[in-house]
């Protein structure tokens, strides 16, 4: 399938069958959102990769009994960085001149208006951060259906009850969104067979 044909097959599953998807596509899936496009390449959030059935049952618990979070093969937490500190700039900018083999001098720049994002509000830091962690979101709806992998993104759920469960805190995160992973169970999805739903092109985009 091409690119559309395979944004036509996806849909937000509602039931999942349970089977496993092969390590290699989760991997590549991952590896796509690594890749992802993010404000000057900071990435400022962490996916978090949950396979433990147990787990996934206390996530169930405070994401309003949504059958995917069981039903899936991993759940990834997405999640924001709650500040924009020294260290994590130090971190990204000696990235950049170890991988393109420069110097920190020249990267001074980069590194002030980067810098400037640390001055933000706490409320502010994870409207951005959870944004960027949104462009992460959409690349992997795409490459899990490159991957012919099933896909939920999720909201529903109760941010700080998640954050405190995983520990979220310690690691300087806050909780942006659910991305459940598997396949459509296809005879108790009430949605598989239903066409997709979308505003007409015409309405959709405007030219000027």
């Amino acid at each position: 399938m091409n690119l559309i044909e395979l944004l036509n097959w996806r849909y937000a599953t509602k039931s999942m069958n349970g089977n496993k998807v092969p390590s290699e596509k989760l991997e590549n899936i991952l590896e796509a959102i690594r890749l992802s496009a993010s404000s000057a390449g900071l990435q400022p959030y962490k996916v978090i990769v949950i396979s433990d059935p147990e787990l996934k049952n206390e996530i169930r618990k405070i994401a309003y009994d949504q059958s995917q979070i069981t039903d899936s093969s991993e759940l990834l937490i997405f999640a924001g960085w709650d500040k924009v500190t020294p260290e994590r700039i130090d971190s990204f900018i000696q990235n950049i001149a170890d991988t393109r083999n420069v110097s920190l001098e020249s990267l001074e720049g980069m590194k002030s208006m980067v810098s400037a994002n640390s001055n933000l509000s706490p409320e502010a830091t994870i409207a951005w951060t959870g944004k960027q962690s949104y462009i992460g979101l959409g690349t992997a709806l795409i490459a899990a259906a490159n991957e012919g992998v099933d896909a939920t993104p999720m909201e529903g759920f109760v941010n700080d009850q998640l954050d405190a469960l995983l520990d979220l805190p310690s690691m300087g995160l806050k909780s942006t969104a659910i991305l459940a992973l598997g396949y459509r169970n296809e005879e108790n999805d009430w949605l598989v067979n239903l066409p997709k739903v979308r505003t007409p092109k015409e309405e959709f985009i405007i030219r000027k």
